[in-house]
């Protein structure tokens, strides 16, 4: 019994991390083209200051695998262009691998039927550090890449 329960631990996490990466790269980019209630951007976030600066995130974001690639999506380890077309893309690849690793971290109650209550601390921890900081990498890319569109936008109506 014991040792069904540590391969649906260790397993389990792996494969429904790339059921749902893999999920998530098959819903049509016009579905994550607006914010939804879970991906707008937040006050207390202050246009993504509170990542860079008290996060600072951009001294380990570059550390995050980018699973995408690996199922055949769009890698966001950096942009390819500067062009509007390559920024509304990475714009809508940001809010797909944000709700994909929310629906990760949704999971984690599905590994609370079969474990022992310590297990359980150890499966939030887990669930926890493999999403979180992916979740914030793209909530702050998005912040970043909305302002750069924003004054791109300020710039072509001034002209």
């Amino acid at each position: 019994m014991i040792a069904l329960v540590w391969t649906a631990n260790v397993l389990g996490w792996p494969i429904l991390h790339i059921a749902i990466g893999f999920m998530s790269l098959r819903v049509p980019p016009q579905v994550f083209v607006r914010d939804t209630w879970l991906t707008a951007p937040r006050s207390w976030e202050q246009d993504g200051h509170v990542y860079r600066d008290w996060l600072a995130i951009r001294k380990w974001k570059y550390l995050l695998p980018d699973g995408a690639p690996w199922l055949g999506g769009f890698a966001k380890k950096k942009l390819l262009s500067r062009n509007p077309t390559c920024i509304a893309r990475f714009l809508i690849e940001t809010r797909r691998a944000e709700i994909a690793h929310w629906f990760m971290l949704g999971c984690l109650p599905i590994f609370f039927i079969w474990n022992p209550p310590w297990a359980r601390w150890v499966m939030a921890f887990y669930a926890l550090a493999a999403n979180l900081p992916c979740i914030l990498a793209q909530r702050y890319n998005r912040l970043v890449f909305n302002r750069i569109a924003r004054s791109r936008c300020r710039t072509f109506v001034r002209l």
